[in-house]
């Protein structure tokens, strides 16, 4: 959840907020039913781990093994949290 443009909680942000190169996990998709549906086929769910490969003008990310571009808005819509070090490396 996003108050007065800055995240709600400690952990959860948009993906459009993380650092390339963070591993984060995905917590909630913030979008359309039909767009969370489309998310979802592209691998985009809730608990997998993906990584912010670039963070320039459109987000790429890794996810499934696969790098996927997305535009900073739809990347808006993208709930996520920081994995601590230990549980990237397992």
């Amino acid at each position: 959840m996003i108050v007065d443009g800055n995240c709600a909680g400690p952990h959860v942000c948009p993906l459009s907020r993380v650092k390339a190169g963070t591993v984060v996990c995905i917590r909630q998709l913030a979008s359309s039913p039909e767009l969370q549906t489309r998310l979802r086929e592209l691998g985009f769910c809730e608990d997998p781990q993906i990584k912010l490969l670039s963070h320039e003008s459109n987000i790429i990310c890794q996810v499934c093994n696969a790098r996927l571009g997305i535009s900073r808005q739809l990347a808006e819509t993208i709930l996520v949290e920081a994995l601590p070090a230990q549980i990237r490396a397992a």
